[in-house]
């Protein structure tokens, strides 16, 4: 065996194969800035298109008046404005503590394989065709359910709610899961030393720790929820014209509006279809921004604490 010269020069030239990888590793990178880049100019188009076919027609009398009748310009969209913060406030109590608590058994309490089962089902119920969920809650609710409460044989607000609190369960879930994840085991072993019972420490230590992701899961289903079309169309779509808080009747939503106002033979509604579609747009480019954000603060409030 010959021992290496220690004055001999190492060569950092790259060889014919570091030159291929190189290059390879660089069109891979271009791919991907390119792929990016598309993404991008897809999204940028589709909402500078919705809004410059409804910029027109948005002004204050759009979110405060109701519909104007055929022929007639002006109106608004106040009733589905109101019609859709119920929903989205029905769907969210619905969702909220079914899916924290969802979260917390299989994060705390569940066995492995439970939990993982758990899980799968979640994933699949996230994937379900949402207007399957609308056939399934008008099969339960409007049929059965709600003329046994004595809400009767009709849509409601009842109705859209819960079809929506069923879309956006999974999600708060998951979001939960994740965050809680994420807790440092320090945080709940400290206070078992203390001789706080396991039920006691999540509540009072885990769940303030984790209250921020869970809130940016709740934001991203809220954004999702109140973009749905398919699901109030079997429970909450034969609506009057005015604002109505009453959630035993069906009340008027932005995605009904604007499916409804898209095929309309008047320019005027097709013209609100385009401003109602903005709105919603806005609303929830907003909505998953400030979610992405709340998320990336919890995220690295939860690693500073490891």
């Amino acid at each position: 065996m010959t021992a290496m010269d220690p004055g001999a020069a190492i060569s950092l030239k790259a060889t014919g194969r570091s030159k291929r990888r190189l290059r390879l590793n660089r069109l891979a990178e271009l791919l991907a800035i390119l792929a990016a880049a598309v993404a991008i100019a897809a999204l940028g188009i589709l909402v500078w298109s919705v809004f410059s076919r409804g910029v027109h027609a948005i002004s204050w009398n759009f979110f405060t008046k109701g519909p104007a009748t055929f022929g007639e310009s002006g109106g608004g969209i106040a009733p589905a404005l109101a019609g859709t913060a119920m929903l989205v406030a029905i769907a969210t109590l619905f969702a909220l503590p079914m899916g924290v608590l969802t979260a917390i058994y299989v994060s705390e309490f569940a066995p492995r394989r439970v939990g993982e089962q758990i899980r799968l089902w979640l994933d699949v119920l996230n994937g379900f065709p949402s207007i399957v969920i609308g056939i399934f809650v008008y099969a339960l609710c409007i049929k059965v359910a709600l003329p046994v409460i004595g809400i009767g044989h009709h849509q409601s607000a009842w109705a859209g709610g819960f079809a929506l609190s069923i879309i956006m369960l999974p999600l708060v879930a998951r979001a939960t899961m994740e965050v809680l994840s994420l807790v440092p085991n320090q945080l709940r072993e400290a206070s078992y030393a203390l001789g706080v019972s396991k039920w006691r420490t999540v509540l009072s230590v885990v769940l303030p720790t984790a209250l921020g992701g869970i809130l940016t899961g709740t934001t991203l289903a809220i954004a999702r929820a109140a973009g749905e079309t398919a699901p109030l169309l079997f429970t909450c779509a034969i609506a009057g014209t005015l604002v109505d808080w009453n959630p035993a009747h069906s009340v008027l939503s932005i995605p009904l509006v604007i499916f409804e106002y898209s095929e309309s033979p008047d320019a005027n509604l097709n013209a609100q279809a385009w401003a109602a579609a903005f709105v919603l747009i806005a609303f929830v480019l907003v909505s998953s921004l400030t979610a992405r954000y709340l998320f990336e603060r919890s995220r690295r409030k939860l690693a500073g604490g490891r």
